[in-house]
């Protein structure tokens, strides 16, 4: 096992000290160039698109039957709404990340890895703009709702399916698999924390759970992610503001920490900068998966009147995750100043959290990490099945795949911190390798796409409605517009 371990940790140092943080940082700035900054100049529309989507849930949808005649169509009154799409995709994202990697950032990066946390979500929402986008564009009707993702858009726009093919065995293992193992470690320890529960039971009946929902398909956990969601985020954004306005005089004083750490000079010298951009950026991506390609996979099965409606949605639940959810962990802990080194992700948070409002902290920082990872558990198990789907669509290998996960779940809870991270920190770099090489080469007809969504908003159209027939170059690219 030390070997292994040994292994994968020289492994990520090889993605993640020379590829992936400047690929990430190269494509983020280039996408926020080529859209004039989208993720800040439509953040109103965003807010409206989907608050419109909440309160008329089917507003905008169309029927399918236009699409390829080799599929079945969706079926009537099964639509996933845009709201939902979004649930579950934040579902995915609001999740240990917002709480244990958070800390573990701060633990080996040092309070200035929350700056550059902050950074690849401001920069890495355009990547998520443009690879949502692209998922509708090449999203294809389902049985229950509409499919696509990466996996479609490399398949059908750049015309390489072993790509897809590579890309969905990726996701598979890496939602399905590696990163539901490190939730389930996460609420284990947290539930150990709280109330001295036993790894082993919480994860049994945390496995059972999970599969009672898995097995319900996308719209079951559609509607589950439907309702925790918000209950969780809203609950936990409330106790960290309380937690703020408490030590509002100490504000001023954590900025400072974080940014000192971020650029001082003193950090520079020892290398302290490096460190905290490199765990900034890694525990960043991890948490709101800009550019990754998972939150296309849910963005694609939304019924929308036009893709780039999706790609905003999907830009704004980049911001939700890191820049309050993230930020708010981050107050928590550096309001007890340095943090104790010897305790490691989850503890950390409950422990900081214990001094601010006593024991009842570590209680509901329990309770918030099962309702933020089990939702997580659910979200990525859809990246996984959609996946599935492409590679293929015979029922038993579904089937297994969802006893698979089960069991991943059940190893997460026993596993050790340490490998449970390392291993997702290896697939999930491999992943967004396929999906950056891919949005990079299929990005102009996202750059496409918003300038046909914001020219009829000049035009005085309200909602904005998207034809095959409108933009002529990407008339025979997708199947189901």
């Amino acid at each position: 096992m030390e070997t292994f371990n040994f292994i994968i940790s020289r492994i990520n140092d090889l993605l993640w000290s020379y590829v992936l943080v400047g690929l990430l940082l190269g494509c983020a700035l280039w996408f926020t160039l080529r859209t004039r900054f989208v993720q800040f100049r439509m953040l109103r529309e965003m807010v409206r698109v989907l608050g419109e989507s909440a309160a008329t849930p089917a507003a905008g949808a169309k029927p399918a039957p236009k699409c390829g005649a080799d599929v079945p169509p969706v079926r009537h009154g099964r639509h996933i709404s845009s709201f939902q799409a979004f649930a579950v995709s934040l579902a995915s994202r609001v999740g240990t990340g917002n709480l244990a990697g958070v800390a573990t950032a701060i633990v080996v990066g040092g309070p200035g890895a929350v700056f550059w946390m902050w950074v690849i979500a401001l920069i890495g929402a355009a990547s998520a703009f443009v690879e949502s986008t692209l998922a509708q564009l090449y999203k294809r009707p389902g049985r229950d709702s509409y499919i696509g993702g990466p996996a479609y858009y490399m398949e059908r726009g750049l015309g390489r399916r072993w790509m897809g093919v590579v890309f969905a065995v990726l996701i598979s293992v890496t939602f399905g698999f590696a990163f539901n193992s490190v939730q389930s470690n996460t609420i284990c320890a947290a539930w150990e924390g709280a109330f001295g529960l036993d790894h082993r039971w919480v994860g049994v009946g945390l496995t059972l759970l999970s599969l009672g929902v898995i097995f319900g398909g996308i719209r079951r956990i559609a509607r589950v992610s439907g309702v925790v969601v918000p209950v969780m985020a809203l609950g936990y954004i409330l106790l960290a503001l309380g937690v703020v306005v408490f030590n509002f005089r100490r504000l001023p004083e954590v900025l400072e920490l974080i940014f000192a750490n971020a650029f001082g000079w003193e950090q520079a010298l020892g290398g302290g900068v490096g460190a905290a951009l490199m765990q900034g950026i890694r525990r960043g991506l991890f948490s709101n998966e800009a550019g990754m390609g998972s939150a296309p996979n849910v963005a694609a099965t939304a019924s929308v009147s036009h893709p780039v409606k999706q790609g905003l949605i999907q830009t704004l639940g980049v911001f939700t995750d890191t820049l309050i959810i993230c930020s708010c962990t981050a107050f928590i802990i550096l309001f007890g100043g340095r943090p104790d080194a010897s305790l490691s992700g989850i503890r950390l948070t409950q422990e900081a959290l214990v001094s601010e409002i006593g024991p009842a902290g570590g209680v509901f920082v329990a309770v918030a990490i099962f309702l933020f990872a089990f939702s997580s558990i659910i979200g990525n198990y859809y990246y996984g099945e959609t996946n599935i789907r492409f590679i293929t669509r015979r029922g038993w290998v579904l089937a297994l795949y969802r006893v698979l996960v089960g069991g991943m779940v059940l190893f997460g809870s026993l596993a050790t911190l340490d490998l449970a991270w390392s291993l997702a920190d290896v697939t999930m770099a491999l992943m967004t390798l396929f999906n950056l090489a891919a949005i990079v080469l299929l990005g102009r007809q996202a750059f496409l796409l918003l300038a046909d969504y914001t020219a009829q908003k000049r035009q005085g159209i309200k909602d904005p409605v998207y034809t095959r027939d409108r933009i002529p170059s990407l008339r025979d690219k997708a199947e189901c517009w």
